[in-house]
């Protein structure tokens, strides 16, 4: 079995470390993913927040027409949208209009109307065998490219017509499907967009709508260019790095509304795809969102492979260890023959020291594990890493000088809180007898008074002042019944309360004190700050 010890070794500790070094690199692919997200939310909201604020126009639009009873001219409706300056402050709005709700036949009174707030004559176009119609009256801003609109019976067109049957039963708004803003009056530039239409005015007769029975009965609508909208929410500075696709329901090209120019990185992939469903003015979109070559990731990738390399360095560091380990051992075996005190001396030597690195080597990787489990990324991970190997140095330190005999207490706290404050220990902090700590004990109160000093320093009033920490202890009992109660006290102003969730450098104390010492701990944690009470038999 001990010529198999070197391989064993560089087998077990190679497999932990790429272990590791896997849980590494998904830890880095999962914080990608998570960035992104969040990105993904801010372009959502900038989108969502920018749609909003142009529908709150239409809003104030039709509480200008409540307000004035629905008598609104067409000079009116013009001073209006003038003194809101559509153009500079409402980009990708293409303007807002009023539609008369009338019954068919009595397309000669609408015609009257138009002439009378246009001073020229436009039909009611394109004819049509429904039973209402709802031609424009008004539209601002109103410029040559689209004089031709006013008379146009949007009821004619079944994507129109359907957001108007909707705003026709409530006084939300409802918006439509894709449209081609421009095609149906024939212009020569038309824009991909969509509409909103809200009631106005409207009462119900008991065989439906009555739209004789007001002057305005009818329908405000804002038309919206959808590349000149979102890409005016999406120009905010910072510019996010993400390549953006709108549909209206489902995700086909039929139902676009919006692509990003800036196209998206191929080797993420899918992977960091993210999808959102929106509903805007009672309709649902779908929005799709994929990284651009701006899009960085949090974290390094060659992090997990230089973690995975150290891994295998450190496998085969302590398989050649090993390997010369087992040398040793067989130049003690010679000396046997020479001298059989010697060889016992030897043997006994070799064999503490093996026992020593194997338990070493088996915490050090627990520690190691639990620390990556519980640790956010790499960096926390090296910084509580690097802190508990310190505090189990010390120890070893300490039971080192006295040649693995006995180490005092008080100076293994003196050595752990030093190292964890970085100063002078005021006098006062520490007071008791003289105890003498055997190794299991030195190395398990090692990491136990490095994990208390750091919660301290996190959460307590001895991160402000070091005086604010007492540590006193006794010893009960006589000869083989001894046990040792240590007291940890932390005071302040500072109101210190129970952990929700249990961390790993608790669980360490518990199991340190309860499994491997074989004693008991409690905490109390009040207005005044912590108590923690330590007893653990002492051998003799």
């Amino acid at each position: 079995m001990k010529k198999f010890f070197p391989t064993v070794a560089f087998i077990a500790v190679a497999l932990i470390s790429l272990t590791m070094a896997g849980f590494a690199y998904f830890a880095t692919q999962e914080a990608a993913r998570i960035k992104f997200e969040a990105t993904a939310d801010d372009a959502l909201n900038r989108i969502d927040s920018r749609i909003d604020l142009h529908l709150s126009l239409l809003r104030s639009t039709q509480a200008l027409f409540d307000a004035r009873n629905g008598g609104i001219s067409r000079g009116e409706f013009k001073a209006f949208f003038h003194a809101l300056g559509i153009n500079d402050n409402f980009a990708g709005l293409r303007g807002i209009g009023f539609l008369r709700l009338a019954r068919a036949g009595d397309e000669a009174a609408v015609e009257r109307a138009i002439l009378h707030d246009y001073g020229t004559s436009h039909a009611v176009y394109p004819d049509t065998t429904l039973p209402w119609r709802t031609p424009i009256m008004l539209f601002e801003p109103l410029d040559a490219s689209n004089q031709s609109s006013i008379g146009y019976d949007m009821f004619t067109d079944p994507v129109r017509r359907e957001a108007i049957e909707k705003a026709m039963a409530d006084d939300q708004q409802h918006a439509t499907g894709r449209v081609q803003l421009g095609q149906e009056t024939g212009a020569a530039q038309t824009f991909t967009g969509f509409l909103v239409f809200v009631r106005l005015n409207v009462e119900t007769a008991p065989d439906g709508i009555d739209a004789s029975r007001s002057s305005t009965s009818g329908f405000l609508y804002a038309a919206f260019r959808a590349r000149d909208l979102f890409q005016t929410a999406l120009s905010r500075t910072p510019l996010l790095p993400v390549n953006i696709e709108i549909y209206d329901g489902k995700v086909d090209a039929d139902h676009l509304l919006f692509q990003s120019e800036t196209p998206p990185v191929s080797t993420f992939g899918d992977r960091l795809l993210a999808s959102r469903k929106i509903t805007i003015a009672g309709r649902p979109w779908t929005i799709l969102f994929r990284p651009t070559s701006a899009f960085s990731q949090p974290s390094s990738r060659a992090i997990p492979v230089m973690l995975g390399l150290f891994g295998l360095l450190l496998a085969g560091t302590i398989a050649l260890v090993a390997r010369y380990q087992e040398r040793a051992y067989d130049a003690v075996s010679l000396l046997h023959e020479t001298t059989e005190k010697s060889l016992l001396e030897k043997d006994l030597m070799l064999q503490e020291m093996k026992h020593r690195i194997k338990n070493s080597i088996t915490r050090v990787l627990a520690i190691a594990r639990q620390t990556a489990s519980h640790a956010t990324d790499v960096h926390e991970f090296s910084s509580s890493f690097s802190a508990r190997l310190q505090a189990m140095a010390a120890s070893q330190d300490m039971l080192t000088r006295s040649r693995w005999q006995k180490a005092d207490l008080g100076d293994l706290l003196r050595i752990e809180l030093g190292q964890v404050f970085g100063k002078e220990l005021p006098e006062g902090i520490l007071s008791g007898p003289e105890v003498l700590l055997d190794e299991t004990t030195t190395q398990a109160l090692g990491l136990t008074f490095h994990e208390l000093a750091t919660n301290a320093l996190k959460y307590g009033e001895t991160g402000n002042s070091v005086g604010s920490l007492k540590v006193d202890w006794s010893v009960e009992g006589r000869r083989r019944d001894r046990t040792l109660v240590l007291n940890w006290r932390e005071v302040g102003q500072k109101k210190l309360e129970a952990p929700v969730k249990t961390g790993f450098g608790t669980k360490l104390i518990d199991l340190n004190v309860t499994r491997e010492l074989r004693g008991t701990i409690n905490r109390d944690f009040h207005d005044g700050g912590l108590s923690v009470e330590i007893r653990i038999p002492l051998s003799g």
